[in-house]
């Protein structure tokens, strides 16, 4: 190993996510769309007329197991951070590093085909994710009992119903052994039964030393999962402490939620 190298491993093994000066930016409308020069311009290219900064200097430390609750109203740059962790959007500013893989329960019904089955969805997305066959294989009758969508196994994805896609995804997501888990609002979808069932494994998740960042709206699981909080307004992390602290600050400036 180089020296460089060792630095490297030195200052990231011991944080699952770190965020230095992050940094994003959109247009407002379709008809600005960016080109590849804007995208390698970086910070030299200054903002133009009808962008915005949907996050800026963003700068975080995350340690293995913490459970993270991320707060803020709708449009304040919250789902892009994840998405950002996630490594689905390239930062314009700072960087992200992730030490391990992610199970992202991020708009988890995407990346489904509505033509496939549900049986050949779940080795589908799996796989994607990067479970073998045989280890689709072995986790297959819990992913189905999970879901408890037995009946409708060989049907197109395409003909469930909103609630029975969200159940399905998040039984192929929730199984995979990734050290991050990225929630953001999947739990306000479902009835009652599924999300006390989904509580019940992203418990378990924790229980074995997983890293939770968790985006919700609902200040009962905030307190529930996670100990430290992160608020984010107008793109800015106003404050990063402990959750209790951080809902009474969001509260006191926005009301409750």
């Amino acid at each position: 190993m180089t020296t460089d190298a060792a630095a490297t491993l030195a200052r990231t093994e011991s944080y699952a996510i770190r965020t230095i000066d992050l940094g994003i930016r959109f247009r407002r409308n379709r008809r600005g769309r960016r080109s590849f020069k804007d995208l390698l311009a970086g910070r030299r290219r200054r903002t133009r007329p009808g962008e915005f900064w949907a996050l800026r200097n963003v700068s975080i430390d995350v340690r293995p197991g913490e459970a993270i609750g991320v707060v803020g109203r709708n449009g304040q740059g919250k789902s892009t951070l994840l998405k950002l962790v996630a490594g689905v959007m390239i930062p314009d500013e700072g960087r992200v590093e992730v030490t391990g893989g992610v199970a992202p329960l991020i708009e988890i019904t995407g990346g489904f085909v509505d033509d496939l089955t549900v049986r050949d969805n779940v080795y589908l997305t799996a796989g994607l994710h990067g479970m073998n066959r045989s280890q689709i294989d072995a986790k297959f009758e819990e992913i189905i009992g999970f879901a408890d969508i037995g009946d409708f196994l060989d049907t197109p994805y395409k003909h469930l119903s909103s609630g029975m896609k969200v159940r399905i995804a998040f039984a192929v997501i929730s199984q995979l052994e990734e050290p991050i888990i990225l929630v953001d609002e999947v739990l306000a979808v479902g009835d009652k039964s599924f999300r006390e069932k989904c509580y019940r494994r992203i418990d378990e998740m924790l229980a074995g030393g997983r890293t939770l960042f968790f985006v919700s709206h609902n200040e009962r699981d905030l307190r529930r999962f996670c100990t430290r909080g992160l608020y984010l307004d107008k793109g800015a992390l106003v404050l990063d402490g402990p959750i209790d602290d951080v809902l009474e600050r969001y509260n006191a400036e926005h009301g409750t939620s």
